[in-house]
């Protein structure tokens, strides 16, 4: 799930303050499982400035083109006219 901005600032803010979970959430009439659960998803974030590697597969498609897949079955087709080993070595 993405962090929205809201929960981004309560954690951020819980971060700097001296309290617990639980105080912070009582202090700010947050249900304590649902905070847990947005700052198990912050910890998943990348970190900011971070970047990361996306596993891609590349192939040479029959309708000359290239395409490459991630894992969550997004595609990006190129035109043939494009080198499958430029790509490659860019990669």
């Amino acid at each position: 799930m993405a962090i929205t901005s809201k929960w981004r600032q309560h954690i951020e803010a819980w971060q700097r303050s001296d309290l617990s979970q639980a105080e912070y959430c009582a202090e700010q009439q947050i249900n304590v499982r649902t905070f847990t659960t947005r700052l198990s998803d912050y910890r998943k974030l990348p970190a900011p400035g971070s970047s990361a590697l996306i596993p891609v597969q590349i192939e040479q498609a029959p309708t000359a083109a290239i395409i490459f897949t991630d894992a969550q079955g997004h595609r990006l087709e190129l035109p043939a006219s494009i080198s499958a080993s430029w790509v490659a070595e860019l990669l």
